[in-house]
């Protein structure tokens, strides 16, 4: 598997004609090979922001892949391994490479990191309408304009506030997305609170400790930062913040209509830590399971 620690790198081993900058790249169907990719598996030191439409092929990162889809943008962080097979483009696609160190020193290196799509699957790419479209496409536009004349000391400031733009319009998006599936899927959180009780009526928790965010996402056939983001639009809390609501209810349960003690408690619910347990039980509840025992 390919490595790519610049992207001139990249560059040179697909065809593709030299970056104009080093740290940052711009790429259109044109320039991407006729609007093909062949076979490739890499990773790489620099993010990746792409809004493609696919004619056949397949585009794979994470553990999912799609064979064909239109208008959608997809989210690769670095060091993320990334798999293209055979893809073939529609008319109109374009790519950002970002090295990570063009954001040293810029408030950019930090904000990048707080959007969770980089961390979605594949099937979560941003699917766009044709206005979204449009505007990702102006973005895309205006930092060409700065890519290709010659650049001075205002220049990379212009390109990474446009490119700030096009995070905030998909995190937008992506908000508009969670409310139309939510409503063409079901609740989602009906479905996660019923995958979690069943881990709990099955014994997993006990043969394999408290529930992840992850293990429960795999059985929803979505990835972990994706289900969170989506529960938080939905109902204000995370996927953490609904299991830990699921697991005090439950000890709340334990505490009143059993002898147990609060370290029992804890260990049956899966930790391995009762003053972790007593810590999160204060946090929710306002008191001690102690003092809340005494309560009831």
């Amino acid at each position: 598997m390919e490595h790519y620690k610049t992207i001139t790198e990249l560059h040179e081993r697909s065809g593709y004609p030299l970056p104009e900058h080093p740290m940052i790249s711009l790429l259109t169907c044109q320039e991407l090979s006729t609007c093909s990719w062949g076979n490739s598996k890499f990773t790489a030191d620099f993010y990746m922001i792409a809004l493609k439409k696919i004619k056949s092929g397949t585009f794979l990162y994470g553990k999912t892949k799609y064979d064909h889809d239109n208008g959608s943008m997809s989210f690769v962080k670095p060091r993320q391994v990334l798999e293209i097979n055979n893809v073939e483009l529609s008319e109109k696609a374009f790519v950002i490479y970002v090295h990570e160190d063009y954001l040293l020193g810029h408030p950019m290196h930090d904000e990048i990191k707080k959007y969770g799509y980089f961390d979605y699957e594949i099937n979560e790419a941003l699917h766009l309408s044709p206005s979204e479209e449009l505007i990702m496409w102006e973005l895309y536009e205006k930092i060409g304009v700065e890519y290709r004349n010659n650049q001075d000391e205002f220049s990379k400031d212009i390109i990474l506030a446009h490119l700030d733009s096009i995070l905030k319009y998909a995190q937008r998006f992506y908000k508009r997305q969670f409310i139309n599936r939510t409503q063409l899927s079901g609740g989602t959180v009906s479905r996660f609170q019923k995958i979690l009780r069943m881990y709990f009526e099955s014994g997993k928790v006990q043969q394999f400790g408290l529930p992840s965010v992850h293990a429960i996402a795999s059985e929803l056939h979505t990835s972990a930062r994706y289900l969170s983001d989506l529960l938080k639009q939905e109902t204000g809390k995370t996927a953490l913040e609904h299991i830990h609501i699921f697991l005090i209810d439950e000890a709340k349960n334990l505490l009143l209509g059993t002898d147990k003690t609060v370290a029992e408690t804890a260990y049956q619910l899966g930790f391995e830590n009762p003053p972790y347990f007593s810590r999160l039980f204060k946090k929710e509840v306002g008191l001690t399971p102690v003092e809340f025992r005494l309560k009831g």
